[in-house]
This record gives structure tokens, sequence and C-alpha cells, in this order.
């Protein structure tokens, strides 16, 4: 029997999964699940990346005391944030947070630069302000010696990847988030690259899913007491490794809702879909296992629920996720409805008081207990998801 290890990172939290192929059906063991979230530096959110290298291992070195030797190892993580490095410093600085207000006004600002059509052109991709590109200008902007300095950069799941291998590989899921990534060519968009003059020195290599990096570097298979274990790129977005378990084995009559800090909804297509119409209504081309394309829509998701969660808990009310959807199940339907999409819902902080708000602007009744709330942020989105179904619809060739 052979064991495998994936390493699962979403921006709220983390976990350490051992799976196992018995008599052709998948067995999955949550062996470690941490918490993970942005971390206040000064003026700035950032990520604790080595905190989480260190829950990875604590994951790991509880596979290895049960006397297991995985034959594969894996991660998969969120998008758009990236990790700097160079040969002897594996990370030149704290990486930020997407959600950081740095990147406020940056799509209006690269689509000065360089037109927005060809931009969508380039990549298919929705245009927000937490992409990639977006970070790579203001980098340039503020941080011009750090991507100087900088061999290369990787997202988050391919440079946990790098440190457990030492070899830096962009898979092409998760490259295909950056805004930066050409669907058609399968490569780094150099019109881009060149159009912004980012340096392409810091652009690794793209591989395919399911690509093999190499062994566990010597120095963890030591520690852990493993040999013959190989560290593989497999999607290592975690909504291409999602989609690629979606149990549709065979037509096209069916989409695919991931949902959580972020809901994405979409189809699998067998090529990107790109044009004046998918630009105007915002959706995405990323790449999907075996070529194959995700064409979808980002949506805000569940992060308005967890951003309430923790300003409750702030005041003394620790409710379980449990107990909100019961709250939820009690409160009374379709009293107050929010556009999940609107720019307030997408920055951390006080998303009670912003629910109200906008409830209160927009002449509805404000919510006041958590159940309304809660009720109101998943009715909401439930209608998100069903206008995101029909304009996929109408979108999709003939």
């Amino acid at each position: 029997m052979k064991h495998y290890a994936a390493l699962d990172l979403g921006a709220e939290s983390g976990r350490v999964m051992l799976g196992a192929l018995i008599e052709d059906k998948l067995q999955l063991e949550e062996v470690h699940r941490f918490p993970n979230g942005a971390l206040a530096i000064g003026d700035s959110f950032r990520w604790d990346i080595l905190r989480l290298y260190e829950e990875i291992g604590a994951g790991l070195g509880e596979i290895a005391r049960r006397g297991i030797v995985p034959a594969g190892i894996s991660t998969d993580s969120w998008g758009v944030d990236t990790v700097y490095f160079r040969e002897g410093e594996p990370m030149l600085t704290v990486p930020f947070h997407y959600r950081d207000a740095r990147t406020d006004g940056a799509v209006e600002a690269a689509c000065a630069r360089v037109p927005a059509e060809t931009i969508f052109d380039e990549t298919g991709l929705q245009f927000m302000s937490i992409n990639t590109l977006c970070q790579f200008l203001r980098d340039q902007e503020s941080r011009s010696d750090v991507m100087a300095l900088a061999d290369s950069f990787l997202g988050i799941g391919d440079y946990f990847n790098y440190l457990l291998s030492g070899v830096p590989r962009a898979e092409e899921s998760l490259a295909s988030t950056t805004q930066l990534y050409n669907p058609r060519l399968r490569a780094w968009s150099k019109t881009l690259i060149d159009g912004f003059g980012f340096p392409e020195k810091i652009f690794p290599k793209i591989v395919p899913s399911g690509t093999v990096l190499g062994p566990l570097a010597n120095r963890l298979a030591d520690k852990l007491g493993w040999s013959g274990t190989q560290i593989v790129a497999s999607c290592s977005h975690d909504t291409g490794a999602a989609v690629a378990a979606v149990p549709a084995e065979a037509g096209e009559d069916w989409a695919y809702l991931s949902s959580g800090t972020w809901s994405l909804l979409g189809i699998e297509s067998a090529q990107p879909i790109i044009g004046p119409e998918s630009r105007a209504l915002n959706f995405t081309n990323e790449a999907g296992l075996g070529g194959t394309t995700r064409f979808l829509k980002n949506i805000v998701g569940l992060w308005i629920v967890q951003e309430c969660r923790r300003a409750w808990q702030r005041e003394g009310h620790d409710h379980s996720y449990d107990d909100l959807g019961r709250l939820a199940g009690d409160a009374a339907p379709l009293v107050s409805l929010i556009n999940p999409s609107s720019a307030p819902f997408g920055k951390p902080g006080e998303m009670p008081q912003k629910v109200a708000a906008y409830c209160a602007k927009t002449g509805q009744p404000v919510p006041a207990t958590p159940g309304a709330i809660v009720r109101c942020a998943y009715e909401s989105l439930a209608l998100q998801y069903r206008l995101t179904l029909e304009q996929i619809e109408r979108e999709l060739p003939d």
C-alpha cells in the first residue's frame, strides 16, 4: 500500500492530510489541522510563512511517528500571493497578504500603463486588485530593491514544494492566478512582463500539473527517517485541486462551487473563453488539470461570515460555525440582502457593522442579531451564485 501526504493551505486554516488507495477507493485522514490568517505587522497585513512551515513539519512528524513513509507529498494553497527568494536566502521579505490595502487602486494604475483589453486578452483573468500583477506593480513602485535582489518568486503552494524539494517550479494552475500567465501559450506573458517592466529573471519555469519535482530534501528526509519520498507539483492552486476531484466523469452539463473564504463558481472548459463579453462580466480563466481551463468567477464567499465571527469573538461571544448556522436557520428568510462583491466587504474589520450599514443605506431592515446577519450573508451569496450561473450559461459558446 502506498501513502501520500497532501498539504492543504487555506486562508483561514491549513491541514496535513494522509491518503491511501485501498481497493480502488481513496481513504483520507486529517492528521493535523492548524489556524491561518493575516499577521498585522505595522500598517501591513502579512502571512506568517515560517509558522506555516513549522505546522507542516508537525503534521509530517505525526505521519513519521506512525511508521508510515509517504511515496509522495504535494502542497496546494490560495492563489495570487508570492514569496521572493534567492540562492542561500529562502525568504527575502515576509510576504504580503492579498487583503493588504497597498493594492487599493492598483487595477486602475495597471490599466493606465497597459490597456485593459491587452491585459485581458493576454491572460483571460478577472480584474481584481489582489492579483499578483497588481501586487508586483506596487512592489515595483515601493520595493523595487526587493524585486531586484530576488532570483525568483513562487506562489505559496509552489513555495512550500520548493522548501521541501529544493526545486523552484511554478505549477501552471497556481501560475494562472497571477494575471501574468497566458493560458493560450501556457507560458508567462512576455507582453505584460515587458509592458510593465518587471524583471524577467524572477519568473520561474512553469510545469504542468502532476510534475514530480524530486526527492524530499536530505535534511528533512533524515529528520523524518524517510527514503524515496517524492515531492510532486500536483495542482498547487486549491481550487484547481478541488475541481480535479469533482466526480464528473463525462458530459459537460455540470458546474462547481468551491466554497471557503472565497467562493469560486464556474465550469471546466477545453479551452479559455476570452472575449469582450467575459471581460465585461469579469470572469476569469485559470488552468486546470490536464490542460483544461477553469472558467469561473471569484466571489467574496464565506469571508463575510468568518469576519463576523471574529468580530463577535472579540466581544466575548465565541460562536462556532455550527452555532451560527443554527441561528441563521432560526432567523426570518429574505429580510435583507447585500451585494457580497461590494468593496467594503472585501476588507477586514467591523463586518457586522458593514452589513448593517449597507442595509440601512439601501433602505432595508437592518439585521440586529448574529442569526439575522449570517442569514443575510448566506442568502445574498446564494443569489450571487444564481446570477453567476446564469451569466455563465449566456457566455458559453454555442
